[in-house]
C-alpha cells in the first residue's frame, strides 16, 4: 500500500528535518494545530543579567539577627561599658548604677569654688555616689592616722542629715527631699576630706591645725548653705541655714583633730 512506502519523519530525532516546514504542513492539512512555541531561555540567561546577580536587597541586619543589635559594627573597647559613653544600643554600666563622673566633677568644682553662682538645677539628680566616696575617703584618712571613727562618721552623718532635712522643710515653702539633702551635705564634705588628708602628714593639734580646721568648717558651711539656698530659693535666709549646717561640719572637724 502507499502508506507503507511513505517516509516517516521524526521531529525529535531527525536533525536534518525542517521543523518549521513540518508544522506548516500539518497546519495546512487540517491537523490538530499543535504548535510548539520556541523558548528563549538560553537567550535570557546569556543576554540579560542574572536575577541572582541583581537580587533585591534583603531585610536589614538587625531583623536577620532577631534583635536590634548590629553585629556588623565593631564591638568597641572593653571600657566602653564602664564609662559614660557606653555602647550605642545600651546605656553604660555606670549610668545604670547611678554613677556619673561628669556630674560628680561638676558638683565637686561647685564646692571647691563656693564664690561662683550655683545654678538652681545642680541637684536635679541627687546621686549618692560622690557623698559615699567622700565619706569613705574621710574614714580611710582618719584610719591611717590611727583613728577608727567609721561608726561615728555614719552615725553623725545620718543624725545630722535627718535634723537638717526637718529644719529645711520647716523653713522653706517648696521643701526638699532627703536624697537631695544628703547629696548636698555629702558633696560639701569635700573640704573636710582635704583636712583629713592633711592630718596624715601634719599634726592638727597645733595652731596651724586649728586654723585649717576653722577654714574647713567655714568652707563646708559656705558651700552647703549656698547650694541649699539656691535649690530652695531661700537667698534671704542663708545665715539661718548656715547655722545648723556649720554645727554639722564642726562635728567632723572634731573627729579629725581629736
Amino acid at each position: 500500500s502507499s502508506n507503507m512506502t511513505q517516509p516517516v519523519h521524526s521531529v525529535l530525532f531527525d536533525s536534518n528535518a525542517d521543523s518549521n516546514a513540518y508544522y506548516n504542513q500539518q497546519a495546512a492539512s487540517g491537523g490538530d494545530n499543535l504548535q510548539f512555541y520556541s523558548s528563549s531561555y538560553g537567550d535570557n540567561y546569556n543576554a540579560s543579567p542574572s536575577y541572582y546577580a541583581n537580587a533585591p536587597p534583603g531585610p536589614p541586619s538587625n531583623m536577620q539577627s532577631g534583635n536590634n543589635f548590629d553585629y556588623s559594627r565593631s564591638p568597641g573597647s572593653f571600657w566602653s561599658a564602664f564609662g559614660t559613653g557606653g555602647f550605642d544600643d545600651e546605656p553604660p554600666l555606670m549610668e545604670e548604677l547611678g554613677v556619673n563622673f561628669q556630674h560628680i566633677r561638676a558638683k565637686s568644682m561647685a564646692v571647691l569654688n563656693p564664690f561662683k553662682p550655683v545654678p538652681s538645677n545642680i541637684m536635679d539628680d541627687a546621686d549618692m555616689a560622690g557623698p559615699l566616696l567622700f565619706i569613705l575617703m574621710f574614714g580611710i584618712f582618719l584610719r591611717i592616722t590611727g583613728k577608727s571613727h567609721f561608726g561615728y562618721i555614719y552615725g553623725v552623718g545620718v543624725l545630722g542629715m535627718v535634723s537638717i532635712f526637718l529644719i529645711l522643710n520647716m523653713m522653706s515653702q517648696t521643701g526638699i527631699d532627703w536624697s537631695r539633702t544628703a547629696s548636698v551635705l555629702g558633696y560639701c564634705l569635700l573640704p573636710m576630706v582635704m583636712l583629713s588628708g592633711f592630718s596624715v602628714v601634719l599634726q592638727l593639734g597645733s595652731a596651724i591645725g586649728f586654723i585649717l580646721s576653722v577654714v574647713s568648717i567655714l568652707w563646708c558651711t559656705f558651700s552647703s548653705s549656698g547650694m541649699f539656698t539656691s535649690v530652695l530659693h531661700m537667698n534671704e535666709q542663708r545665715f539661718l541655714v548656715a547655722y545648723p549646717v556649720g554645727l554639722f561640719y564642726a562635728c567632723f572637724a572634731l573627729m579629725t583633730v581629736f
